[in-house]
């Protein structure tokens, strides 16, 4: 595929307060494609040779053991780190080694960290407000009064996160998961086209971990999204392709059922992870 290749023409985009006009090309392409990059830290080679291709609209789980490259890979994508080589395009258009990370972030890639970062003094619906500010074509809007689309746009995300009935509540009161589940929903408020989600269920209850499953997949096909997780029970719950690090590369790829049973899986990673659940046995 020709992912240099300048298209003039409208991409499909999710319709969830997607604007007017997107700026990815996805026509002939991945919307996210890594080739060949490598990057060493001190003589440390932390990624080496990656490969790694995401589908507009993908729901993708990334696993591997500790050191194995996942957060450097998801600083390369994000801007905050430059590879010592190798390609990182954002759709056709978009070569992201070029371009800073605010630049990066108004594309339309959001990450999220592990620990949420929501403001707690601010109510569920003030830190949505807030996150909406970051994106300055509205910035007008929100400086005079919101709008009743704006307020729109709110809603439809609160009834997403599954934080409508908690909206006059200050976030610092929400449970850890509530939280996860707001700090996805600002970053829904910046429009992403492509989501990177480090760890979402560390520290979650049970319940807790089937909603923000259904939060997930739910979201996939309106956004890319790029689960980094440790839990092989959840992201048995949710994987539909699972990509496998190791030393930097990609050791497998495939359903889970496929790498669970790959005996170089197996020896570099889910051997080594049995007290995670008991898929990490398979």
């Amino acid at each position: 595929m020709n992912l240099l290749k300048e298209m003039a023409s409208r991409d499909r985009v999710f319709d969830f307060m997607a604007p007017a006009r997107s700026p990815v090309d996805v026509r002939h392409g991945p919307i996210l494609y890594l080739e060949d990059v490598s990057v060493s830290f001190d003589g440390f080679r932390a990624i080496n040779d990656l490969n790694l291709t995401i589908d507009d609209g993908e729901l993708r789980c990334i696993i591997g053991p500790n050191g194995a490259g996942k957060t450097t890979m998801m600083d390369i994508i994000t801007g905050k780190t430059r590879p010592d080589h190798g390609s990182v395009w954002f759709g056709s258009r978009h070569d992201l080694l070029t371009m800073n990370e605010p630049q990066i972030a108004s594309l339309g890639i959001g990450r999220k960290f592990q620990k949420p970062t929501v403001f707690e003094a601010l109510t569920v619906f003030e830190n949505l407000e807030l996150a909406m500010a970051a994106d300055k074509r509205i910035w007008p809007t929100l400086t005079a009064r919101l709008s009743g689309e704006a307020r729109d746009r709110i809603d439809e995300v609160l009834v997403t996160i599954g934080l409508t009935g908690h909206r006059d509540r200050p976030a610092g009161i929400l449970s850890h998961g509530q939280k996860q589940w707001l700090e996805i929903g600002m970053l829904l408020m910046q429009r992403p086209r492509l989501l990177l989600v480090d760890e979402p269920v560390a520290g979650m209850t049970e319940q807790e971990m089937e909603r923000t499953a259904e939060l997930l997949t739910g979201l996939a096909g309106k956004q890319s999204v790029v689960v980094v997780e440790h839990d092989m029970g959840f992201v048995r719950s949710i994987a539909r392709t699972v990509t496998v690090l190791h030393q930097g590369s990609v050791l497998a790829e495939g359903s889970m059922d496929q790498v669970s049973s790959d005996p170089r899986v197996v020896e570099v990673y889910l051997g080594t992870e049995s007290d995670n659940t008991e898929d990490a046995r398979c």
